[in-house]
């Protein structure tokens, strides 16, 4: 018997798969809810009640629910959790992170984790408060962002550091030639997400780590 997680997306599950291995942890990492491409698949409940009814209990001890914050923070994020979970179960009801609740109908354990910085945002968000190399590609999008401002053309927070994260791995962390005449094998988002271009040691993190611990069998 064994832990796993469920992600949204598959950038998630890239970067959860490497914290479990830096902490030297054996939890599965689920198949992600969304497309990796698919900004708005937690606009409804659908995709979360659709993966939690596939999901087959009786392999598992213990579950983990991770999903972004977004613009709607972390509380509204654990209530919309619990209302899918309710499709499933009705014994058990999250009311923090990090916060393994036993529900006997299921016979196992649940808890989630909201990915924040400073209570919104999401795994983009993490990643470019934690990045650990030069980024001068991706900083440089800062003043495209302002010129588009100027012209009256608007990016979201949540789209620009979708657009940063991106450069940042493509750009400033897949420099040489060999790797950019190989982006498939060498700069790939599961490839460069996977890399030693973060620091897994920052304090953002702390509680993610927390979270991750509490599966380990």
């Amino acid at each position: 018997m064994s832990s796993s997680i469920v992600v949204e997306s598959e950038n998630d599950k890239y970067f959860i798969e490497a914290l479990i291995c830096k902490l030297n942890l054996d939890i599965k990492v689920d198949n992600p809810i969304c497309s990796i491409n698919n900004y708005e698949c937690l606009g409804g409940y659908t995709n979360l009640i659709n993966k939690l009814k596939g999901i087959r209990f009786d392999k598992f001890t213990k579950l983990g629910i991770i999903l972004d914050a977004d613009d709607v923070g972390v509380e509204e994020r654990i209530k919309f959790i619990n209302d899918s979970l309710k499709t499933i179960c009705s014994d058990v009801e999250l009311t923090n992170i990090n916060e393994l609740k036993r529900s006997e109908e299921l016979d196992i354990d649940i808890a989630c984790y909201i990915m924040n910085i400073d209570g919104k945002g999401e795994l983009e968000t993490v990643l470019k408060t934690i990045k650990s190399e030069e980024s001068i590609y991706a900083d440089c999008l800062s003043e495209w962002r302002n010129c588009l401002k100027s012209t009256g053309c608007e990016i979201s927070d949540k789209e620009f550091d979708k657009f940063w994260i991106n450069n940042y791995l493509k750009f400033d962390t897949c420099k040489s030639s060999k790797h950019r005449g190989n982006k498939s094998k060498y700069c790939s988002n599961e490839m460069a997400i996977k890399k030693d271009i973060w620091n897994f040691e920052h304090s953002s993190l702390i509680d993610l780590k927390d979270f991750l611990t509490l599966f380990k069998i």
